[in-house]
Parts: C-alpha cells; sequence; structure tokens
C-alpha cells in the first residue's frame, strides 16, 4: 500500500508539473499595461518614430539633393532628428536645433544650386524639414505662452524671407510661402488646443473652488441656524430667571434688604443679558428678511423651540405626507436639558426629510434609546421602490445622508447633524445598509457636555446601539 501511494503522489506532482508548464511556456498571458500608463507614453512613443523617420528622410535629402557629403549630411539629418524628439521636453532649445540645421543646410546647398541649371530641389525647406519644423512649432505651441509661439513664429518667417527672397540661389524649387503658410497654421492649432486645456484647467479648478464655498457656505448657514435656536432658548431661560427673581421678594414675609439687592441685581443682570441675546439675536435673523424668526415657514418669535415630546407630532406629519414610519422608544425618558432635546428633534427632522426627498417610498425606522450617559438615535430607511434618479453617499437608493436639496448640495444635510452633536459632545455617523437604504446614527450626552473623545471612538456607533437594516420593498428583484 505505501508503494502504491509513493506512485500515485509521484504521479500527482508529474503531472501538477506538467500542467504549470503548460501554463508558463503556452497559455499565460501577461498582463495588460494599465490604461493610464500606455496612453500616457503613447504619444511621445509616435513624436520619437516621427523623429526617426526624419532623419532617415533628411540623410536622403541633404545628401543626395543638396550635394552636402555623407557625413556633413549625415550629421545635420540627426540633428533634426534629434530635435524633434527634444521638443517634447525643450521646445525652444529644439526650436533653436532645428531652425539652425536648416539654416546651415540651404546655405551649404546654395553653394551647389549657384551652377547651371540642373535638378531643382526643394529649397530652403525640404519635405522632411517641413514636417520637423512643423511638429517641433507645434509643441512649442501646445507647452508655451501664445506670445512665445507667435514671436517664435515670426523668426522662422523672418529667416525664411532671408534664405529664399534675399540670398536665393540659381536653381531651385521655391518652399518658402508653403513652409510659412504651414508654419502658421500648425502654431495657431497648437494655440488653440493649449488655449482649451487651460480653461479645461482652471474650470476643473474654479468647480473645486466653488464646492469648498458652497460647503463653506452651507456649515456657516447650519452654524446660524443653530445659533438662532440656542438664543431662543436662553432667552427663554433668561426670562424666567428675571421673573423669578423679581416675584421671590413677595414670598417671604419682611425679606432683609440684603436679599432684596440681591435678586434686584439678579434679574437686572437678567434683563441685561437678555437685552444683549436680543441685539445679536436681530444681526443673525436680519440676513432673512422673510423668515424673521429663523424657523422657517414664517413662524412667530414667541414659538417655542420643539422638544421630543413633539417627535410624535414630526413623524405623524411624515406619515401624511406618504412616508411609511415606524418608531420606537427604549428605557425610561430622563430629563434632558433643552438644547439635547432641540437637537435631537432636528437630526430626526432632517433624516426624515432628506428621506422623503431622497428615498421616496422607502419604509423608515425612527429608534431612541435612552440610556444612562445619553440618548442614542437611530434613523434608518430602506431601499426605495424605484429608482430615484440621484443617489446619494454612494448608496443604491439614497435617502437619510443626503443633504437639504438635490444636485451640488447633497451630502450637507449631515453637516448639521454633526454640528449639532459636536456641539453637546456627542456624534452622528452614517453609512448604506445591506439592502441598498441608508443609516443614521446619533449619540447626545444627557446632560449635553462636551467631552474628550479619540478618532476611533468618533468613527464607532456607541456600545450597544443597535444597527437595524429594514428589508426591502417587495419588488420583484431577488437581488439585494
Amino acid at each position: 500500500m505505501n508503494g502504491a501511494d509513493g506512485v500515485d503522489g509521484v504521479e500527482k506532482r508529474l503531472t501538477r508539473g506538467l500542467r504549470v508548464l503548460r501554463e508558463d511556456l503556452w497559455t499565460l498571458r501577461a498582463a495588460p499595461l494599465p490604461p493610464s500608463v500606455w496612453l500616457r507614453w503613447l504619444p511621445h512613443g509616435l513624436v520619437c518614430l516621427v523623429a526617426f523617420g526624419v532623419a532617415v528622410a533628411d540623410t536622403d535629402q541633404f545628401v543626395q539633393r543638396y550635394g552636402l557629403g555623407p557625413q556633413f549630411g549625415l550629421l545635420c539629418a540627426t540633428a533634426q532628428g534629434v530635435a524633434v524628439a527634444l521638443a517634447l521636453w525643450r521646445p525652444v532649445p529644439a526650436w533653436w536645433l532645428s531652425t539652425g540645421v536648416t539654416v546651415v543646410a540651404a546655405l551649404g546647398a546654395r553653394q551647389n544650386m549657384l551652377g547651371p541649371a540642373g535638378i531643382e530641389p526643394p529649397w530652403p525647406w525640404g519635405p522632411p524639414g517641413l514636417v520637423a519644423q512643423c511638429l517641433v512649432l507645434f509643441l512649442l505651441a501646445l507647452r508655451l505662452p501664445t506670445r512665445v509661439s507667435a514671436e517664435v513664429l515670426a523668426v522662422t518667417a523672418l529667416v525664411t524671407y532671408g534664405l529664399e527672397g534675399v540670398l536665393g540661389g540659381a536653381s531651385y524649387t521655391p518652399t518658402g510661402a508653403l513652409g510659412v503658410a504651414l508654419f502658421a497654421g500648425v502654431t495657431v492649432l497648437g494655440t488653440a488646443l493649449r488655449g482649451r486645456r487651460v480653461a479645461r484647467h482652471q474650470l476643473v479648478e474654479q468647480a473645486g473652488i466653488t464646492a469648498e464655498e458652497r460647503a463653506r457656505r452651507t456649515l456657516l448657514e447650519e452654524r446660524n441656524r443653530i445659533a438662532r435656536e440656542l438664543h431662543d432658548v436662553v432667552a427663554h431661560h433668561m426670562s424666567v430667571i428675571s421673573i423669578q427673581a423679581q416675584v421671590a421678594p413677595h414670598l417671604v414675609e419682611n425679606p432683609p434688604r440684603e436679599l432684596r439687592e440681591n435678586l434686584d441685581g439678579i434679574r437686572q443682570n437678567a434683563l441685561e443679558a437678555l437685552a444683549e441675546l436680543r441685539r445679536v439675536l436681530g444681526v443673525l435673523r436680519s440676513e432673512n428678511p422673510d423668515d424673521p424668526y429663523g424657523l422657517g415657514g414664517g413662524a412667530a418669535a414667541d414659538a417655542p423651540q420643539p422638544t421630543l415630546d413633539r417627535l410624535d407630532a414630526l413623524i405623524e406629519n411624515t406619515r401624511a405626507a406618504g412616508l411609511d414610519v415606524v418608531s420606537e422608544v427604549r428605557g425610561p425618558a430622563p430629563v434632558y436639558p433643552p438644547g439635547v432635546q432641540l437637537s435631537a428633534y432636528r437630526i430626526v427632522q432632517e433624516a426624515l426629510s432628506n428621506a422623503m426627498r431622497h428615498a421616496p417610498g422607502a419604509r423608515v425606522r425612527v429608534e431612541l434609546t435612552h440610556r444612562p450617559d445619553g440618548l442614542c438615535l437611530e434613523i434608518t430607511n430602506s431601499r426605495p421602490p424605484r429608482p430615484t434618479g440621484r443617489p446619494t453617499g454612494g448608496e443604491p437608493g439614497g435617502g437619510l445622508g443626503a443633504g437639504p436639496g438635490a444636485g451640488p448640495d447633497v451630502g450637507h444635510g449631515l453637516l448639521g447633524m454633526r454640528e449639532r452633536a459636536a456641539m453637546l459632545g456627542g456624534r452622528v455617523t452614517a453609512h448604506p445598509t445591506l439592502h441598498g437604504g441608508f443609516c443614521v446614527l446619533a449619540f447626545l450626552p444627557r446632560d449635553g457636555t462636551a467631552r474628550p473623545t479619540g478618532p476611533e471612538e468618533d468613527a464607532e456607533p456607541p456600545d450597544g446601539m443597535e444597527l437595524f437594516f429594514p428589508d426591502p420593498p417587495p419588488t420583484g428583484d431577488s437581488t439585494p
């Protein structure tokens, strides 16, 4: 048995080795280069190929037609080919090299054209020289400002006129006018392409700046809104303090003079603080004349700020608007500060509003968990029954994580939620669910006092918070 097992093991290893050898030598294919790599170097390769072709063609032009001799003609042809390749990195030196080679070759050929008429070669620009100079001017126009391109074109035209119009020769085919026309055309084309590239680059930069400014403006507007609401809360408490300080002396028979003075001082300080708050509140609210109190919908100045007791009314209004909302409250509700209640209400309101806007027809679950250390909020929407056309946050259906409004403002709704939570020492996280919906998790400390937290703690939901993933509504599609 051992001998048979050994033979089987050898056969298996041999079979595996033959299979690997066949894959290595026959079926294995090398992974292609990433498109970004070979596309980036494709123009360079084409230009180098053209440079080699120019050098070969110029060798025939300079040696056979211009009669410059093998050594000198090969040197000039090689220099002009190098000029074409050099234009990829140093366009101005490449232009000087190409123009200089043309002038030297034309002057050398002019001595041979002063004799009796014979073969009339193209002069001062031969066909390979025209191709080389056009490519150099095109690359120069792509890389340098329009002023430099115009100067280079003017110098090239002046050199062409000096060779053909001033010096001339006995027997040649003039190519000066054709050369200047081609040079002007490629220069204009290169300048236009460069202008288009610069415009696109500036457009991308401007779009980035606009997005940053929009995000900053949205953040400032949300902070302004939070400040207005907090002013209302503080003003209410300052009014209560003033009234209590005024009434307190009448609740005690024959109060001491020191007590009256202290209570009068408390009332006076409360009134002064209330007056300052009203001044600041007037500045904050003056930028929206249609909504002078910053509460939306033309609310009155004495309208109370919402608390957790009004969450049921908010959910009922959302249901009446056509959104399927289920709510659940866990644990006994302690007494929270007004700021905590207001922030919790606004977070739930923003989440429900975005669910209606970006995930219509989805089912939403609102869960409040009262814990000894604070309040946990979890608002989760399922995948909408139909595509919304503008998903947010990378999730298939969009929903709670979206910002106020579609388009460029998508994602800004979380700014307000996080600002409110951070102001109280809490935190907000948002992420897509497994079924294509969206979930917003928030934790607000019970006393509304900021506490130091690390980055790891900010990135994770509080301990004990349940992540609920509602099932998607029946749509006939089994794919989650």
